[in-house]
């Protein structure tokens, strides 16, 4: 109880200020978003698996052309790039739907900082597992049954901005790794933990580790 007062009280003040200091590079970003490509400055993505399995709208910087999401899934030009997607847990190296900018934002987590509007409002923290989306949790299940204890101890937790595994290594480790790292920061989480993360984010994002 204590923790998760804490962790609240660090979650608005945290996402309140880091919303002051990034809200220059949020406009620029904006601005380069729309003149970069057409449409939306936000992404039209799905809603996400929050705390309890609870689904919810994540705001975040577009860095792929429009309906990417639904594209990549049903549309035959791709589907050999959905196949590779999904054998990679739902990661792709080298993939045509992001755009110029998106390119930039993507590799050093520029386009995350809409997220500390789920943070303000509850959804999120600024610590936690990564928030998968409803039909990655299902297949990659599938791939990895040995996870799918795992899955439930994550989704006991709020989705965050930063995590374990994406100081660790982010998008370099496939699901059944990045599951069990969200599910042994769940078992250990403190405030402690938490600030270690936080303090090595800034690095991650920076050098672009592991960001595709």
């Amino acid at each position: 109880m204590v923790y998760s007062m804490m962790k609240r009280f660090i979650d608005i003040t945290g996402s309140v200020l880091l919303g002051m200091l990034f809200s220059p590079i949020a406009i620029v970003t904006a601005i380069a978003i729309l003149f970069d490509s057409p449409g939306p400055v936000l992404a039209d993505t799905p809603r996400r698996v929050g705390q309890n399995g609870k689904l919810f709208k994540l705001f975040k910087f577009r860095s792929m052309v429009i309906n990417a999401h639904k594209k990549l899934r049903t549309d035959p030009k791709f589907a050999s790039l959905y196949t590779e997607y999904k054998k990679n847990s739902y990661k792709l190296k080298q993939d045509p739907r992001v755009t110029r900018v998106g390119r930039f934002i993507r590799k050093h987590s520029i386009d995350e900082i809409p997220q500390l509007i789920n943070v303000f409002r509850g959804e999120m923290s600024l610590v936690g597992p990564r928030p998968y989306y409803q039909d990655e949790l299902i297949e990659q299940q599938k791939k990895y049954p040995h996870t799918q204890n795992l899955v439930k101890i994550v989704l006991s937790a709020k989705p965050g901005i930063t995590g374990h595994w994406q100081v660790s290594g982010r998008s370099e480790v496939n699901f059944d790794k990045r599951i069990k790292m969200d599910a042994d920061y769940v078992r250990k989480q403190s405030v402690v933990f938490d600030c270690v993360i936080l303090l090595k984010s800034p690095g991650a994002m920076i050098s672009g580790r592991g960001a595709v």
